[in-house]
């Protein structure tokens, strides 16, 4: 696991944060130096102001330029004053040491004024050369930065809350719609929908929800298939325990002392048939839910094959049973009990249906990592488009061939359990000469 949401959350919350209040503190910093400027509007009133003021001076107009200043005065409500460089006043209210300062007057019009000082600054426009300057405070109506305060609020606390609530939501959503989903699949799961998957909604995905849905997927496929195979299974089982039980039902209800020894004889007979049917069954659902590997001892495959074939030969004492074995053949990290049912069924199986005088013949060869073992018979054979379904429980080619027999289509189907448990595998082909062969691929070594 590679903890790309971690990766990703880190990248957002940390990386992004990071970045974006470094963003949000340059663009306060950036709007805070454009609003402390005057307007160009305003610099142009100032402007023309210390203009008209020059013009009364140069004039020598004292009078005019005092009852101008005075105007100004009013009109604004600020202190205003042309001042010479030598500190010399001609015209206005005395200038104050304390307000002009002692290297210059005021501020120039084009300097940025402080935001957060109360007074206003008093403003300087130096005449052109006639050594002195236009001075007034600066008038409230041109002070910059009027809604600077709100600005900054605005810059530094509600445009970061409001993105980091669209943040956490968009964080939110991408965590949790997808488990939105698997709470939806596993709810109708429970519900009994068995083919609910959420696989296809996480398809461009690359992380730790979307292992989750492959997990969660293919836990719903072996769950459904246990399921559909427990349903299959018991409505198979009931099938087939029909047959005996009403023959067994018959013997029952005709039993009398006078063919006693007939009846018991039926009975005992579809007894054991039952008993073989479930005891199958259950080996069948355990190693179908269970899938286990059974792999615990060394199997030695020409032993294990010559017992077989020796109880075979007695049992099947009408037909002829060909071996090709080499020496040895042993395998590591097996089983016994899982090898010897699976061969044994499909030799009985090969032999039930070889005619009498007939010949099956086993021959076991080396491969590269594994043995081949095949089992061919002679009898009819099986149509090319069943030879898959051989290997599914209670499955029959034709009742008309299973007549004469006990078997009850469970044989095969353990062999291929048995042998998944350790790693083997079966299938069936058809010879062109007649009859089936089952061929049975055994590792030499399991990893």
């Amino acid at each position: 696991m590679k903890r790309k949401i971690f990766w990703k959350l880190f990248f957002i919350l940390a990386t992004g944060l990071v970045t974006f209040f470094y963003l949000v503190h340059t663009i306060t910093l950036k709007t805070e130096e454009k609003m402390s400027f005057i307007k160009a509007e305003h610099r142009a009133e100032l402007r023309a102001w210390g203009e008209k003021a020059e013009s009364y001076y140069v004039q020598k107009d004292f009078v005019g330029l005092e009852k101008y200043l005075q105007e100004i005065e009013q009109q604004e409500n600020v202190w205003v004053s042309v001042v010479g460089f030598k500190a010399e006043q001609f015209a206005g209210k005395p200038y104050d040491k304390d307000i002009v300062g002692y290297y210059h007057f005021g501020r120039s019009i084009d300097w940025k004024i402080h935001l957060y000082f109360s007074d206003n600054p008093i403003m300087e426009l130096p005449f052109q050369e006639y050594g002195a300057s236009f001075l007034i405070r600066l008038p409230e109506r041109m002070r910059p930065g009027t809604h600077w305060l709100t600005t900054k609020f605005a810059l530094q606390i509600v445009i970061p809350m409001m993105l980091l609530i669209l943040l956490t939501l968009i964080l939110y959503r991408h965590i949790i719609t997808p488990l939105h989903r698997l709470d939806n699949a596993t709810l109708a799961f429970s519900k009994g929908d068995l083919s609910v998957r959420v696989g296809q909604h996480f398809a461009k995905r690359d992380d730790e929800l979307s292992h989750l849905a492959k997990t969660f997927d293919s836990m719903a496929s072996r769950i459904g298939e246990l399921i559909e195979n427990q349903r299959q299974l018991i409505a198979d089982l009931s099938h087939e325990l029909r047959t005996p039980l009403t023959r067994l039902d018959i013997a029952v209800e005709n039993f009398d002392s006078s063919n006693s020894s007939q009846h018991l004889e039926r009975i005992s007979r579809e007894s054991k048939q039952i008993r073989k049917l479930v005891e199958n069954t259950l080996t069948f659902a355990w190693l179908e839910n269970e899938q286990p590997k059974i792999m615990q001892e060394q199997v030695e495959l020409v032993d294990l094959l010559d017992v077989l074939i020796e109880d075979a030969r007695f049992e099947f004492a009408c037909k002829f049973i060909e071996c090709e074995l080499p020496n040895s053949a042993v395998i590591s990290d097996s089983s016994h009990k899982a090898l010897c049912p699976a061969i044994e069924n499909v030799l009985r199986n090969a032999l039930k249906y070889t005619p009498c005088k007939e010949t099956v013949s086993v021959r076991l060869t080396q491969q590269q990592d594994h043995y081949l073992l095949e089992i061919n018979d002679s009898g009819p054979g099986i149509p090319e488009h069943l030879l898959d379904k051989i290997f599914e429980p209670f499955f029959r080619v034709d009742d008309s061939r299973m007549a004469e027999s006990d078997s009850f289509g469970l044989g095969l189907a353990l062999a291929k359990r048995h042998l998944l448990s350790v790693g083997a595998n079966i299938y069936a082909l058809n010879q062109k000469s007649g009859g089936l062969s089952v061929k049975i691929t055994i590792p030499k070594l399991q990893m």
